[in-house]
């Protein structure tokens, strides 16, 4: 990555981190609108719980969240890493623990390709995984 300063590339870290942890606080709240928002127009989406079944587009990911069930959550986001690649894009890895109010919570993580628009960082892709299965 060439053309960053030590400032700039951290800059772009502490934006796309941010983005996680935003992420996470505004699906806990059922803000769907904002969550959808936090992607590109073209941004894709896999759940955790569907890797295979990838969301195209932030109007598609809107409708994927608002036809779910009402449900009480909790994520929690930790190791977050950001790889900056240039000015206008980054890789981020980060782990999630997710409680529903069942027995037991589910561990994962995700895998996130940020890019700069208009708008600021949003998730380019967004790719769920469980480590252990439900």
């Amino acid at each position: 990555m060439t053309g960053l300063s030590d400032d700039g590339r951290r800059a772009i870290e502490a934006d796309c981190a941010r983005l996680i942890n935003l992420y996470a606080n505004l699906n806990d709240a059922a803000r769907w609108p904002e969550v959808a928002a936090l992607y590109a127009e073209d941004g894709l989406m896999t759940r955790p719980t569907a890797p295979d079944a990838p969301v195209v587009g932030r109007a598609a990911i809107l409708a994927a969240f608002t036809a779910r069930p009402p449900r009480t959550t909790r994520h929690v986001c930790a190791n977050i890493v950001i790889d900056v690649d240039s000015a206008t894009a980054a890789r981020g890895r980060s782990a999630m623990l997710l409680f529903t109010g069942g027995p037991t919570p589910l561990v994962g993580g995700f895998e996130d390709r940020f890019v700069l628009t208009n708008e600021g960082w949003r998730f380019a892709a967004r790719r769920g995984s469980l480590d252990f299965a439900p």
